[in-house]
């Protein structure tokens, strides 16, 4: 049987958004890592925008990217359990 999950690459691992149902740790997996096209035209903004918003947020990605604020990757779903 195969089963497939949702994730993302990020800083060498894959991190995959939710746990897999009846699959034995050390079992085997293939990655296949999935084209990054975004559609531009449905945020309404073009590739000159696109490229200014980039510069501009430029300066939170070290932040937005530290180890410690991977307790709130799952923070919608932790609060809805409350």
């Amino acid at each position: 049987m195969l089963t497939s999950l949702q994730g993302v690459y990020r800083k060498g691992r894959i991190e995959i958004n939710e746990t897999p149902m009846n699959v034995l740790d050390e079992t085997p997996v293939i990655v296949t890592f999935l084209e990054q096209d975004v559609d531009l035209c449905a945020y309404g903004i073009n590739e000159a925008q696109a490229e200014e918003l980039r510069g501009r947020l430029a300066s939170f990605a070290e932040e937005w990217n530290a180890p410690e604020m991977d307790e709130y990757a799952h923070y919608d779903a932790a609060k809805s359990a409350l």
